[in-house]
């Protein structure tokens, strides 16, 4: 019997998966395997949040494996020594796996051919599955990679996607090789949303049907909480980005097109990343920061990461974060600059802050992404400050999404709640609120003369 092994990472879907298609042609059995791996763990990238979300996904497509006739084979520990073993145990032949983009991918990738390659079995690397546009497909003459968003865009709309593949019916898994149980695990994040396939297309579905339409128009509406909410699914796997852009494709409309777009700059990302790995934790563009650190300026960090910096809209977002394991995408911006450029402290602080709790953690676009706002990273106007009271009356301009996070506030009507310094007496004291860590014009100054811009 001809037996192919297919490593699930982050991918964990049955719906549009070339590895496990190819793998099951011509009725081949096949071993789908997840190996939990423990180097991740020691990286300290396993957070309760990703963990609990990676578990309900894990149970979700072993039942669907289970009702195609299939399961799913979980093992812990070495990823290369797990599928070595796991391929010699089911008699496989080759192993299926979905390129990635990160640096330690790529190292995981050509270890484990040159193991397999030793052991005369094949690996398979399949482009495509976790990003609409594999990195590298577009490049622009005399680069291996797009620094720039704008032309990589046009780029990639002229792009031929793959077609989407159907679930297969049935999936024959051979005897003989044994699975640890599925794991269950619990976040941080008391408002943690529920991971796995089913929950990722039920939510399509229903953006589809409700919330595409409006999005160009609400989509930086803080208290509106009209994004698509899709990315833990996008991370994990449990929905296909090239299905999401042909679906949104086909709904139409100038809100499909801008949902499309951010699908864009997620695969940007990946590109850059892949092309220059270092830049998970290296400045892609040095901009000569002598960025204050954890010693000194805990205080300010502290207040950042607990929402207690004084500043309603910045704090708002940070105890969402807390709250849900998620922040709206424009609260991810604000609350960077805050840190990044009010508060000058590196980049690297707030970024490893938003992977200890964010459910869509992703190296690729959370690194990335605050190397954008940071301004050592692809933004065409690295110096640029987003001042935290001109974005809360362009994207929350009645307070509500502050007066939905800060608690405190909650009795402050209309825009004023974005200023609670400006309140009197015994009003002021009454609302158990910090005054603000720094004042906006300080922070301006502190990072115009950092950066040398007078």
């Amino acid at each position: 019997m001809n037996v192919s092994v297919v490593l699930f990472t982050s991918d964990l879907r049955l719906h549009d998966h070339p590895p496990l298609r190819a793998a099951s042609a011509g009725g081949r059995a096949v071993v789908p395997l997840f190996v939990r791996d423990r180097a991740v763990d020691a990286a300290g990238f396993a957070a309760p949040n990703r963990l609990a979300f990676l578990a309900d996904c894990l149970r979700d497509l072993d039942a669907g494996l289970r009702e195609r006739g299939g399961r799913l084979v979980v093992r812990s520990g070495d990823v290369v020594e797990e599928v070595c073993r796991v391929a010699g145990e089911a008699g496989a032949d080759e192993v299926h796996l979905a390129a990635d983009v990160s640096r330690y991918a790529q190292r995981r990738e050509e270890r484990l051919r040159h193991a397999l390659e030793a052991a005369g079995v094949r690996l398979r690397v399949h482009d495509a599955v976790t990003s609409a546009v594999a990195p590298g497909a577009v490049a622009p003459a005399g680069s291996d990679h797009f620094a720039v968003f704008t032309p990589y865009f046009r780029r990639w709309t002229r792009e031929r996607q793959r077609d989407v593949l159907g679930a297969p019916r049935v999936v024959r898994v051979p005897d003989g090789v044994g699975s640890e149980r599925l794991p269950v695990d619990e976040g941080v994040s008391q408002g943690l949303a529920a991971g796995g396939e089913r929950e990722g297309r039920a939510r399509l579905a229903a953006w589809l049907r409700r919330g595409i339409s409006a999005y160009e128009d609400r989509h930086d509406d803080l208290a509106g909480d009209a994004t698509s909410r899709l990315s833990p699914h996008l991370h994990f796997g449990t929905l296909s980005p090239v299905e999401l852009v042909r679906r949104a494709r086909r709904t139409g409309g100038a809100g499909a097109e801008a949902f499309v777009r951010q699908l864009a700059w997620r695969d940007f990302h990946r590109q850059v990343l892949a092309a220059r790995p270092h830049a998970a934790d290296a400045d892609y563009r040095p901009r000569h920061d002598r960025w204050r650190t954890e010693r000194t300026a805990h205080g300010d960090i502290e207040a950042w990461r607990e929402g207690r910096t004084g500043y309603p809209v910045v704090d708002a977002a940070m105890r969402q974060l807390r709250h849900e394991g998620w922040m709206h995408n424009r609260g991810r911006l604000l609350t960077a600059s805050f840190l990044t450029k009010t508060l000058y402290v590196d980049w690297r602080i707030g970024a490893r802050h938003f992977l200890d709790l964010l459910v869509d953690g992703d190296v690729a676009n959370n690194q990335l992404n605050w190397q954008w706002v940071a301004g050592t990273g692809t933004d065409t106007r690295p110096n640029r400050v987003l001042n935290p009271l001109t974005q809360a009356r362009r994207f929350d301009p009645d307070g509500a999404y502050v007066r939905r996070w800060v608690p405190e506030l909650a009795g402050i009507e209309g825009p004023a709640v974005h200023q609670p310094w400006k309140l009197r007496g015994a009003d002021r004291g009454a609302v158990g609120y910090p005054e603000p860590v720094i004042e906006l014009s300080e922070g301006l100054a502190r990072f115009r003369e950092a950066r040398g811009l007078g």
